[in-house]
């Protein structure tokens, strides 16, 4: 059964622990976790490694962040390092992200935003963070219009609690969504009729000087006949006649034949088919083609079902 797939994206050697915590957790749920250290990442030789796992990260479902104080490895874009550009290339790629950063830096982060604007604070050294790039993220994260919900944390308990959470309500939305799609499908459909209605009202209004031929014209496109035949012999597209003639056709094209003899037996006002090689007959009755052999409009009220019939007895002289 196929399960969740879920990222955890962190630099390493400060985060050991609440990695192999968040693998922990994760596998707990029944779900999959990727942990680079864990050998989840398949590497090639064609590519950098950091390749690898930006890769992967778009067959995943959910990226997890964990923001600590180091900046880490550098990635091959600069002024980003490789778990800096995993979260970026999670939320290009449209997967739901988590983003966890430690409070002591959200603290620190707000000084550095403090000074951020004033001239010749450059080189001011913060305690929290082994590099000043780490906020300029953490800035740029809190800049995003989507995907920029953080949380803060002082232990790995809080950020299991938060995501047991965050991953129930998903599930409980998944429930309510599906148990709505029938709802939906109603919906859909009364717009379709509505639609359908309001077509044949215009072409009604559009066309009353023809009086009644527009409603006649109507009632022959849905002529009762139609579907009867389509069931009868198990056509599977759709069935559409104007005269005896054009059934005639139809019916031949099923491995019938037409039997003119047969108007002389005790069936008579019928026209009659038998299918190649067996016993096996169409009956329809002559009443619904006019004197030329056109088919006459009836509403389904004023159809019988005896006027057509398949069966494989024989018909007595």
């Amino acid at each position: 059964m196929a399960k969740p797939r879920i990222f955890v994206s962190s630099t390493y050697y400060d985060l050991k622990y609440i990695r192999a915590d968040l693998d922990r957790f994760i596998r707990e749920q029944g779900y999959e976790s990727v942990l680079n250290e864990k050998g989840h990442i398949p590497y090639g030789s064609a590519e950098k490694l950091e390749e690898y796992c930006y890769k992967e990260i778009e067959l995943c479902d959910i990226l997890v962040s964990v923001i600590g104080g180091r900046f880490g490895s550098e990635s091959k874009e600069d002024g980003y390092s490789i778990s800096n550009l995993e979260l970026k290339t999670a939320i290009d790629k449209g997967r739901q992200v988590y983003i966890f950063i430690e409070n002591s830096i959200l603290a620190e982060y707000r000084t550095y935003k403090a000074n951020k604007a004033n001239k010749g604070n450059e080189n001011i050294t913060y305690t929290a963070v082994d590099d000043v790039k780490v906020y300029k993220f953490i800035e740029e994260v809190f800049s995003l219009p989507l995907n920029n919900q953080v949380k803060g944390f002082d232990t790995v308990q809080e950020i299991n609690s938060y995501l047991k959470e965050q991953w129930s309500g998903l599930f409980q939305r998944l429930l309510s969504e599906s148990a709505r799609q029938k709802e939906v499908n109603l919906i859909e459909d009364l717009k379709n009729t509505s639609k359908t209605l309001n077509q044949l009202v215009s072409y009604l209004i559009d066309e009353k000087s023809r009086g009644d031929q527009a409603v006649k014209d109507i009632l022959l496109s849905n002529h009762p006949s139609f579907d009867i035949i389509k069931r009868t012999l198990d056509i599977p597209y759709r069935v559409f006649f104007q005269n005896k003639n054009e059934l005639s056709q139809l019916v031949q094209a099923r491995q019938f034949e037409e039997e003119d003899f047969l108007d002389n037996w005790s069936r008579k006002g019928f026209y009659s088919w038998k299918r190649r090689g067996s016993d096996i007959y169409l009956r329809v009755s002559s009443e619904i083609f006019d004197d030329d052999g056109k088919l006459k409009v009836y509403t389904p009220s004023e159809w019988k079902k005896e006027w057509v019939e398949l069966d494989d007895q024989e018909i007595p002289f």
